[in-house]
């Protein structure tokens, strides 16, 4: 009789108390949680199989809800405790961040709920119920990276550190598929340890296991073995000022952040950099202030600018359109300045507007709805910004084609495909929100995922850290990075982009067909089960 087929082969249930079992789920979630930057404990990957039996021992499937329930939302109160932070920028705003630490991880948690009450409901046995468990999770991850605009943070894959050995695998199939690979795997040492199924299918179900494992270290190591970075011999200069988000409003602080981002810019280097980056919300005012005629912070950053030179600068902007509720649109942007060759001034090139904006942070989902619930009013949002057109390269004089990512832009997988002709992904952030907490290196290890899916090198700007210039393989070049707290320049050659990965080019293709692998062996199984039984 198969593994699949045999009805008593699923462990009889336990009858663990119930203060037992939420101490395990929450378990299971602090100890995924602290496989992510920057903690890197490995060992807590055994969270993901811990998850998996909890939910096939609760006696009904609410019950492995709120086993899943629990777990995710310990995983993301210590991956995303860092929200709080923004709201204690504005003394006004602090009573919120309790809530916004609480209600955050309480709403994730439900997409880990639902993969453990579906995965409980199905009751699969024998170590088929491994497929079934990493399919329905790492579904629910993906649908967490996309409903309302999703929040792919920290999903499963980006536990492995980017730029190191495993982390090479998300070139073919994503950090979804490498997450489903991961999740697979640690998984499948379960049924060895708790039973269930025959003793030669648990033995080869973690045999499997560790193959995987060993594989993932092995193909990456071999990988980066031939990982060697050229310049395509730009060079590039990122502006990290070391602005704080609370100082930054205040009047009389002003000129003298215009003064850091310009002097930073204006500073001698071995090479004259061909393009300055500066970091979204670089200065507290608005493009059309900034950049008006006669404005003299446009005349500082034109004469801290050399001829020919070009600067990509994060700022806001305003469009007027009478029949928008406020009179008018407004963008988070990326704007690239040019200092005209042999001539006083500048010009505005070309302007990238963020696409993928956040929710509740840059616009209020059910806007009107929700004003009128005063919902506004309390979130502080006091009108929506307009998303941009679909992403695109940017085209430069003198510049490799380039694609910009606004901050949120940079957690999503195939948000930049290579169906375009980006050679580089400029990717600034405002990170200065979140202090020196775990957010913003989290952030960069994200990031740098889009590196490895690409084969692009990505170069990003903050106002307070993490910047850094990363690699087609997701590693930092050399010394080229400045932590939260420094304030400086990187002046590095830009690495010349790979050709177009697996990922670039199919995207999610091999993650799907993974997770429909898994429901089929699943569906498979049932019914063979329901014909022994009969």
């Amino acid at each position: 009789m198969t593994d699949a087929a045999a009805p008593t082969d699923r462990p009889a249930p336990r009858r663990w108390g119930w203060a037992l079992r939420i101490l395990l789920a929450l378990a299971a979630g602090v100890l995924t949680a602290v496989v992510h930057p920057p903690f890197g404990v490995l060992p807590g990957l055994i969270g993901y199989p811990l998850l998996m039996v909890l939910a096939e021992r609760s006696r009904t499937v609410r019950g492995g809800f709120w086993m899943g329930w629990l777990a995710g939302f310990a995983y993301f109160g210590v991956g995303c405790w860092w929200v709080a932070e923004a709201f204690l920028v504005n003394p006004a705003q602090a009573w919120m961040a309790p809530f916004a630490a609480s209600l955050l991880p309480a709403g994730l948690g439900l997409f880990w709920g639902a993969a453990t009450a579906l995965h409980r409901r199905l009751a699969p046995v024998g170590v088929v119920r491994v497929l079934t468990f990493g399919a329905l999770f790492c579904g629910m991850e993906w649908l967490r990276g996309h409903v309302l605009t999703g929040f792919p943070w920290n999903p499963a894959g980006a536990g492995w550190e980017a730029g190191s050995a495993p982390s090479q695998f998300a070139a073919v199939v994503g950090v979804y598929g490498l997450g489903l690979v991961t999740v697979l795997a640690v998984c499948a040492f379960a049924p060895l340890v708790v039973g269930g199924g025959t003793r030669k299918g648990r033995i080869g179900a973690a045999v499997a296991g560790a193959a995987t494992l060993v594989a993932l270290f092995v193909g990456g190591a071999i990988r980066l073995s031939g990982a060697e970075v050229r310049s395509t011999g730009t060079i590039v200069r990122v502006v990290q000022a070391d602005v704080d988000q609370e100082s930054k409003w205040s009047p009389e602080a002003y000129r003298d952040i215009v003064q850091r981002y310009v002097a930073l810019t204006a500073r001698p280097g071995p090479r004259v950099p061909d393009v300055v980056i500066w970091p979204e919300g670089a200065l507290p005012n608005t493009a059309n202030a900034v950049l008006a005629e006669g404005a003299w912070e446009a005349g500082a950053i034109a004469a801290a600018l050399q001829p020919g030179q070009t600067l990509l600068a994060g700022l806001s902007r305003g469009e007027p359109d009478p029949d928008a509720e406020t009179g008018g649109r407004y963008f988070n942007s990326l704007i690239a300045l040019r200092r005209l060759p042999g001539r006083e001034g500048m010009r505005i090139e070309a302007v990238y507007d963020k696409y993928r904006l956040v929710p509740f942070g840059e616009f209020l989902p059910a806007g009107a709805l929700m004003s009128r619930l005063g919902v506004r009013s309390l979130v502080h949002v006091p009108a929506d910004f307009t998303a941009g057109p679909r992403p695109r390269p940017l085209e430069l004089a003198g510049l490799p084609a380039v694609q910009p990512l606004i901050c949120y832009e940079s957690l999503f997988p195939g948000f930049v495909g290579r169906s375009t002709d980006a050679a580089w992904i400029a990717n600034v952030s405002n990170d200065a929100w979140f202090g020196r907490t775990s957010g913003p290196l989290q952030h960069l290890n994200l990031a740098s995922y889009r590196a490895i899916e690409t084969g692009l090198p990505v170069v990003r700007a903050t106002p307070t850290g993490t910047s850094a210039v990363i690699d087609p393989w997701g590693r930092i070049v050399g010394d080229k990075r400045l932590d939260p707290g420094e304030s400086g320049v990187i002046d590095a050659a830009l690495p010349q982009a790979l050709t177009a990965t697996p990922y670039a080019r199919v995207g999610d293709l091999p993650w799907l067909a993974g997770i429909l692998i898994c429901m089929l062996a699943t569906v498979a199984a049932r019914r063979r089960r329901e014909d022994v039984s009969r």
